[in-house]
């Protein structure tokens, strides 16, 4: 039986979640384009499948039922003509590739099986696999004057971090817009499993902006009705506050704290620098701890008021209604804290309370969680890591129990 698909808390125990696992389209990823589909380094594929793989199994041994973005999306496609025209209208772009062969790309891509249009839309294609026969119209002058692996589609190796192309909050999910030119098509394909696969129909939704960025890394949802939302690289103040208005509208929340962040690449989410591990327990950059601070919006009358701003763990805990939270340091020497701050050693994902999915390598950060009662679920991170995201970037839990 399929478990009620709700979220109102970062740690109540994890019942359902959606993962991607990484494959072709981390191929793509050249010295060259690696920058620009924002990854640092350039990963061994079948050891990141491995790796993947590994943190799956975890989870299906902790009693979590396992879903697989990619197979989602072939199911999708699959059932609904609604879904196939969508998803090719958006890996499509006449702008870029002009009339002509735009329109002969998407009538070759309706003529593909699910599996291979599934694998096309996430992995990309380049204009060298661009077949003759099938796109046959009209001269183009943007097929002759590009080079053969130059993307006609581009691939989405970012889909990895399915925490930022959706997330929920209570019994619906938000379908954000996010930032970046490299990631935007991956809430598109997201949004096709939520309004077409049998296994979400009715299924509401929490958020939606085309306009202002919110990305999931940046909300926590810190306790039942409280959500801290980061607000940097990838979240935008407007999109922090349109979400606060519209959770407030839903009755989803009762208080929103707007957490300003840096904007660089080490801190792109608030979930890069701070985690939740337990009930009233975070796991947290030192270097930042005394420094982050908080807007809270309540509402109140009608309309949402906007405070502070105030130290983070102290508007946190005021909102959460607790003494204080408990904080874990990534670590006590500064340059071990920076090293893996880096490595993700603060995105960790609970599957109960007082137990987190981590990277093994983040050894100092590992051992202080065990230290301060928190169980440790190591698991190998040294080529899924190379896009900047851990275990809770890597999941978007679809179910947890209350808390």
């Amino acid at each position: 039986m399929d478990a009620q698909l709700c979220v109102d808390s970062e740690v109540g125990a994890l019942a359902t979640v959606m993962l991607h696992r990484p494959g072709a389209e981390l191929e793509r990823l050249t010295p060259r384009n690696s920058d620009q589909l924002l990854f640092d380094a350039l990963p061994w594929v079948a050891r990141a499948q491995e790796e993947h793989d590994a943190f799956a199994e975890l989870l299906r041994g902790r009693g979590v039922e396992v879903l697989l973005l990619a197979d989602l999306l072939a199911e999708t496609l699959e059932v609904s003509g609604a879904a196939r025209i969508q998803g090719i209208s958006s890996a499509v772009d006449p702008r870029r590739l002009g009339h002509a062969l735009a329109q002969d790309l998407a009538t070759h891509l309706r003529t593909l099986a699910a599996p291979e249009l599934t694998r096309i839309l996430v992995a990309g294609m380049t204009f060298d696999e661009l077949p003759e026969a099938g796109v046959a119209g009209p001269p183009s002058l943007v097929r002759l004057m590009h080079h053969g692996a130059d993307f006609v589609i581009d691939p989405l190796p970012n889909l990895l971090f399915t925490r930022d192309s959706s997330f929920w909050i209570g019994e619906r999910v938000a379908i954000p817009t996010l930032a970046l030119p490299a990631r935007r098509r991956e809430a598109a394909l997201t949004d096709l499993i939520y309004a077409f696969h049998p296994r979400f129909l009715g299924v509401r939704r929490a958020y939606e902006s085309h306009t202002a960025p919110v990305e999931g890394g940046d909300v926590l949802l810190l306790a039942p009705g409280v959500i801290a939302v980061g607000v940097g690289e990838r979240t935008s103040p407007a999109g922090a506050e349109a979400l606060a208005r519209s959770v407030f509208e839903d009755g989803l929340a009762h208080t929103v704290l707007a957490v300003p962040i840096a904007q660089q690449r080490a801190s792109m989410h608030l979930d890069t620098v701070c985690t939740m591990v337990d009930t009233d327990a975070v796991v947290m950059y030192p270097a930042i701890r005394n420094m982050l601070e908080a807007f809270t919006i309540r509402r109140e009358d009608g309309d949402a008021r906007i405070g502070g701003p105030r130290p983070f763990l102290e508007a946190a805990a005021d909102a959460m209604g607790i003494d204080k939270l408990r904080v874990i340091d990534t670590g006590l020497d500064s340059v071990v804290a920076e090293r893996e701050q880096w490595d993700d050693g603060n995105n960790t994902l609970a599957v109960a309370p007082g137990v987190v999915v981590a990277y093994e390598r983040n050894v100092e950060t590992n051992a202080r969680l065990e230290a301060a009662g928190i169980e440790v679920l190591r698991i190998a991170g040294s080529e899924l890591g190379s896009g900047r995201g851990g275990p809770r970037c890597m999941s978007c839990p679809l179910a947890r129990a209350a808390l």
